[in-house]
């Protein structure tokens, strides 16, 4: 099994638009590379910013979906969809094998 470097819960924050096609993507990739890799090590909080605005006003979220890593720190930012696994592992601090994604 693989952990956080060293190995603190995360804790995460994702910004989507609703149901786009995008939003959607990104809401699997993010489960699916949690689930996979550090199954009871995270808290992952979905901010639909069509229903919460002023979440993404006070973050300054400027583009969507857009992913907070918000513990451990330092706080580190995704944008895109998170379909690069093998980027938003090491971007979240998890240590994998080659073969492990």
């Amino acid at each position: 099994m693989t952990k956080p470097e060293n190995e603190e819960h995360l804790v995460l924050t994702l910004f989507i638009t609703g149901a786009s096609a995008n939003s959607v993507r990104a809401v699997n990739n993010i489960r699916t590379i949690c689930n996979t890799h550090i199954p009871d090590s995270y808290t992952l909080e979905i901010v639909d910013v069509y229903l919460r605005p002023e979440l993404a006003q006070v973050e300054q979220i400027i583009a969507l979906p857009t992913l907070i890593r918000r513990s451990p720190a330092p706080e580190r930012r995704f944008v895109g969809d998170l379909s690069d696994t093998k980027k938003v592992l090491a971007g979240l601090g998890i240590e994998t094998r080659d073969n492990d994604y």
